[in-house]
């Protein structure tokens, strides 16, 4: 019972994360000033005449699918507060809508929620003056959001950083100071972390242009018959889910791209080094979903593989895995003062680690 009750609440956490996301925001792509971030979360003007086929649907329902990649409690909140209206009058979110109705507004961003200093444990790996690479375990919120407020990497980089009497980075805002890229929830591994502006500038350049090397070990369901390719498809916000991202044509969907290679064939199973060359939300997750060989114990995007196990001892242990077995386990940039080439590599974890020795028994 408890396995199950931690894995729901690691679920609803990436849900609510993933929902308030923000466009510029994605899992290895740097992040925006809060200001610019805000700017693209808040919603155009509404302007809807709501059609026929739309008659007796609640308002905020309706809005979920008129407005994708909104979060549904965003969406209530802009009805409750009077930002959206029907035929002018304010109503509730479970309003009935009607044939001919005018809904009209705008949904305002989602408040930014500063990281305040906790005594959060680090596994510090590197540092110096300028940055420092962290060993991100898995649980951990890279920073605050909807659905943590506390109790995130951010959190613990403010009170580090506010321990050696530092000023916090100004780039990434006050929910992420210093933070560059981020690892879904339940990801762990390499992070950079930015301790001034200058680092966190040129950091972000080095992601932007692509020149970082982020690999991961992935083990997927089923053998792989090649020793690697790529896989390139469209990844945007999943129309039908607001907790899920899809393959999804352009231009709503971006230009991803995932190379891949064999490290290890297993009976059932195969572990693979996957390097991202774009860093979409859930990218590697999504790309290999797309190819039949989705992450073991990745509940989002295996459609129910685990159910294909046959030995019940493996599928326990799937169970007792809790999380997708995926982890970020090198991570290579230059250097942002010296301009030398630094690379870091993170062992798999225990529970990785465990699961691994299970399944090649």
């Amino acid at each position: 019972m408890a396995t199950a009750n931690k894995t729901e609440r690691l679920r609803e956490q990436e849900a609510d994360n993933s929902a308030e996301l923000s466009t510029l925001e994605w899992d290895d792509e740097p992040a925006g000033d809060e200001t610019a971030a805000a700017a693209l979360n808040e919603s155009p003007a509404l302007h809807l005449t709501v059609p026929a086929e739309a008659k007796d649907q609640r308002l905020d329902l309706y809005l979920v699918a008129q407005a994708p990649g909104t979060s549904r409690s965003a969406i209530q909140r802009a009805i409750t507060g009077g930002d959206i209206t029907v035929n002018g009058k304010t109503v509730k979110p479970s309003h009935r809508l009607s044939a001919g109705e005018l809904v009209s507004g705008q949904i305002p961003s989602a408040p930014v929620i500063d990281a305040l200093p906790e005594n959060v444990p680090l596994d510090i790996l590197y540092e110096d003056a300028e940055i420092l690479v962290v060993n991100k375990p898995a649980g951990l919120v890279t920073h605050p959001g909807a659905g943590a407020t506390s109790g995130t990497l951010a959190n613990a980089l403010v009170y580090h950083l506010q321990q050696q009497a530092l000023q916090l980075p100004r780039r990434g805002g006050s929910s992420r100071p210093g933070i560059v890229h981020r690892l879904d929830v339940g990801t762990s591994g390499l992070l950079v972390v930015a301790k001034t502006d200058r680092a966190h500038l040129h950091l972000a350049e080095q992601f932007q242009a692509r020149t970082v090397q982020k690999h991961y070990l992935a083990l997927v369901y089923g053998v792989l018959k090649t020793d690697g390719g790529q896989i390139e498809a469209p990844i945007g916000r999943d129309p039908r889910s607001r907790i899920k991202m899809a393959i999804v044509p352009e231009p709503a969907g971006r230009q991803s791209l995932t190379l891949y290679r064999v490290v290890e064939r297993l009976p059932e199973f195969t572990l693979l080094d996957v390097e991202i060359k774009t860093g979409r939300t859930h990218q590697i997750r999504v790309h290999l979903a797309h190819v039949k060989h989705p992450i073991v114990g990745d509940t989002t995007y295996d459609a129910g593989r685990v159910n294909s196990i046959k030995r019940p001892q493996l599928r326990a242990a799937i169970a007792r895995l809790d999380r997708p077995f995926l982890h970020a386990a090198r991570l290579g940039f230059t250097h942002p003062t010296t301009g030398a080439p630094i690379e870091f590599t993170a062992p798999l974890p225990a529970d990785l680690q465990t699961f691994l020795t299970a399944a090649r028994a």
